[in-house]
């Protein structure tokens, strides 16, 4: 097939030799779409990390210098590099994790969005807050937003440009630096990326790259961060959310979900599956956000089911560099197999293929089918374990009741997809299910999208939130300095602490009353 013209060695080694690495192992990278190796990716080990912390700590104390002026100056210019340069970015994507370029060029979309929005943002969001003191007119409390130091940046192989790029942006325009830490499987997209942070007028050091498995530099990641910024799975989230708590700093835990996705009575149907089309086999299935379960009334299934087997057929899946294909490769042949056995074990058991259901050798080692099921019963693993691939089950209820405590019925609450014609009736239904993230008449986009407002996870799948004020925030410590402009809180050695007392229920009466306390 050959890599694209974007990607020349040269390209290659400058990005492989952006990871703090003295370790002298390394990692194959392939091209997903023929298991050719592309490139070795030199791996780190525990004392690098240590490397990788105090060179960027040293830049963080520079960075944080700086006025936010002049910091927002730099994202500005990383923007338009963005912007210029971004089907450079889809074509390492591509290589390195096989998906199609539609959804890789969405994926650099989601970094401008982010950065845009921080843009204008940040003063109003890092902005000194002046309050009232506690004695009115002789005091004030001013609220400082303080930069926490250098974050511990992990990013997974899903999407790896956002999850690092999109991360990264509000803890550096807030004063940070980074250790980042993307997956062996995506890192010279991010490398990349990195890069263009730096043409742009980052300082030396202040974003390191460190490459690795999780078991065997991930707790050094942790152990040497000021906060922590994790996307993954849940049971990995665990482990550092423990480590994160025993070492008293803040973590961000994004994590696994198993979607999802109503169709009410009164919705249209024609925009329903294309648009449950496009939530469920986005990323050949691999977002966390991603739909895996759809719950169709009774009376409309059998038209929906239809309609939506026939819409699944028509996906277009390959492996080229171009923007024809709808549906790419899985990252992988182990994430194939994975899908693949939980597709086998649920038809072993008595599920029913609607379509799809095989590996498809013929476009590349790690394709797969889009693969509609039903008749999904509890004891399948794909019932309740995220199967993170292009499959999906279709189930169907009688009441709306029934809908939302199926919807509710799983650990996780990452997201869901509520479809109605009455938009207000099916927000109602949607504000009953258990997810961070609601969206009425799309499936995932609409909410994920909107930068102004957190995006988070109930339950298992996960602690915290990006995006909006707090996306920002989180990576701060609020400083509260206070200043007394004449003595007035000490007490003479004589006081009568009687009539002190009751001047003081007087007086906190009367600041009640006026609204100061």
């Amino acid at each position: 097939m050959g890599l694209p013209s974007s990607t020349p060695p040269e390209l290659l080694t400058k990005l492989t030799g952006m990871v703090v690495s003295t370790s002298g192992r390394s990692h194959a990278v392939t091209e997903v779409y023929t298991g050719e190796k592309v490139v070795d990716l030199p791996q780190s080990d525990p004392a690098d990390v240590q490397t990788a912390y105090a060179t960027a700590r040293a830049a963080q104390a520079v960075w944080a210098s700086w006025p936010l002026k002049r910091r927002l100056a730099v994202m500005r210019r990383f923007h338009e590099l963005l912007l210029e340069r971004g089907l450079t970015v889809v074509d390492l994507m591509q290589i390195e994790t096989g998906k199609a370029r539609r959804m890789a060029f969405e994926e650099t979309c989601d970094v401008l969005m982010v950065t845009s929005h921080y843009l204008k943002a940040a003063p109003r969001i890092l902005k000194e807050r002046k309050h009232g003191g506690v004695v009115p007119l002789v005091s004030t409390s001013t609220e400082v937003r303080v930069p926490k130091g250098v974050v511990g940046l992990i990013s997974p192989w899903n999407f790896p440009f956002a999850t690092s790029l999109s991360d990264a942006m509000p803890a550096l325009i807030a004063g940070n630096g980074i250790v980042l830490k993307p997956d062996n499987k995506s890192t010279l997209n991010v490398a990349y990326g990195v890069s263009l942070l730096y043409e742009a007028g980052l300082p030396a050091g202040l974003v390191q790259l460190v490459c690795g498995q999780g078991p065997d530099i991930g707790s050094a990641i942790v152990e040497n961060a000021d906060y922590v910024m994790f996307t993954g799975s849940t049971a990995t989230g665990r482990t550092i959310g423990a480590q994160a708590g025993q070492n008293l700093i803040g973590c961000t835990l994004e994590l696994g979900g198993k979607n999802p996705l109503i169709i009410l009575d009164d919705a249209d149907l024609a925009e329903a599956i294309a648009g449950t089309v496009t939530a469920t086999f986005l990323n050949t299935g691999q977002a966390c956000m991603h739909i895996e379960r759809i719950y169709v009334c009774d009376e409309r299934r059998e038209e929906f089911t239809r309609r939506f087997v026939e819409a699944v057929r028509a996906i277009q899946v390959g492996g080229t560099y171009d923007f024809a294909p709808d549906m790419g490769s899985l990252v992988s042949v182990p994430q194939r197999e994975r899908v693949q056995s939980h597709v086998e074990d649920a038809l072993a058991k008595g599920a029913t293929l609607l379509t799809g259901g095989k590996p498809r050798p013929d476009l590349g080692p790690a394709f797969f089918e889009p693969t509609v099921l039903t008749d999904v019963t509890e004891d399948m693993v794909l019932a309740r374990t995220e199967t993170f691939g292009p499959v999906v089950s279709i189930y169907g209820y009688t009441t709306v009741e029934q809908a939302v405590a199926l919807a509710n019925d799983t650990e996780y609450g990452l997201n869901a997809s509520v479809w109605g014609g009455d938009r207000k009736a099916a927000e109602s239904v949607g504000r009953r299910i258990k997810a961070g993230n609601i969206n009425v008449n799309d499936g995932l986009a609409v909410s994920y999208a909107s930068k102004k407002s957190t995006s988070g996870g109930f339950k298992a799948s996960g602690v915290g939130s990006r995006h909006g004020d707090a996306g920002m925030l989180k990576y701060t410590d609020a400083q509260n300095v206070a200043v007394l402009k004449k003595q007035v809180l000490t007490n003479p050695p004589d006081t009568d602490w009687a009539k002190q007392v009751a001047k003081t229920v007087k007086g906190l009466r009367f600041m009640r009353k006026l609204g100061i306390r």
